[in-house]
């Protein structure tokens, strides 16, 4: 899954795609790079991010949306409003995710459900418990992959079909770097929940901090794209639906790596090795697929 953030202000490109043309062009860069699904936001989530107003989220997304979505890619929007789901379902986006998981917005899971849509469920303190900085754990696997469930529930309760759900453990969001690290050294117990995981890892701070080692400082986020390519390759090994990244021609190419040393291994085969990705751009979104994964990243 490739990135759009149509912002001044997300942490690593905030500005770079605020003009619709633009923006528009580089989802079309990110798909000939081979990204299967382009996720599109128009507000930062970033620590000390103020939200926009929704005419504005409005304004910055239906367009890209629109015009992504007419060149027959695969969109998906990044929002926690259910009137920017909606409208931009109706412009085409085929995927909706929320950061809270359709917390900030008691109208977001009914819009999904009647929708029919996929639905991202994230983890994030910051909604379930209230503040952006409730990152107390005692074992963070356990209680992500328990707080997690019973979001999920409540997501199936309010109408939306266990099939459109997919997973994602929120790296970096009320989280440390040990506790992202932990969680990645054990998604089979993400997957376990038995939905779509994805994996949101690009250009993070715990990225930074490992490469900065105990006394250096992190590496600018936009020199975070190797580390990046490394974690999505490890995470398409375990499993994982999807990868969310800004930059995705290198990420691809680690996952097909990936994908091809696990085929191998488990079948005496090397998928990808002639050429193939993901599901290509307007095919049907259809989470869980078997064999199909994205290129995806940061907020």
């Amino acid at each position: 899954m490739g990135v759009v953030n149509v912002t001044p202000d997300s942490f690593s490109d905030g500005g770079r795609w605020f003009d619709t043309t633009v923006a528009v062009k580089h989802g079309l860069d990110l798909v000939t790079e081979g990204a299967d699904l382009v996720d599109v936001g128009g507000e930062s989530t970033r620590p000390g991010a103020t939200r926009v107003d929704e005419a504005e989220e409005l304004r910055r997304v239906i367009p890209v949306v629109r015009g992504l979505a007419s060149e027959g890619v695969a969109v998906s929007v990044d929002t926690m409003r259910a009137s920017v789901a909606e409208r931009s379902l109706a412009a085409g986006a085929a995927l909706v995710n929320d950061v809270s998981g359709g917390l900030a917005d008691p109208a977001m899971i009914p819009v999904v459900a009647d929708a029919g849509a996929p639905f991202v469920v994230m983890h994030w303190r910051g909604f379930l418990r209230g503040g952006n900085t409730d990152g107390v754990y005692e074992d963070v696997v356990t209680e992500v992959v328990d707080e997690l469930h019973a979001r999920v529930e409540a997501v199936l309760a309010g109408g939306i079909a266990p099939d459109r759900v997919v997973v994602d453990p929120g790296l970096g969001f009320s989280k440390e770097a040990g506790h992202d690290l932990a969680l990645l050294a054990h998604l089979d117990r993400l997957r376990a929940l038995g939905h779509p995981l994805l994996v949101a890892a690009s250009r993070k701070r715990f990225l930074g901090r490992v490469l900065a080692g105990p006394e250096g400082a992190p590496p600018p986020a936009r020199e975070r794209d190797a580390a990046t390519a490394a974690v999505s390759a490890l995470a398409a090994q375990a499993g994982a639906w999807a990868v969310r990244v800004h930059e995705v021609r290198a990420t691809a190419d680690a996952v097909r790596v990936a994908r091809a040393v696990e085929g191998a291994r488990t079948a005496g085969t090397a998928p990808g090795v002639t050429g193939e990705r993901g599901a290509p751009p307007g095919t049907a979104y259809a989470p869980g697929a078997e064999g199909e994964r994205g290129a995806e990243g940061d907020r």
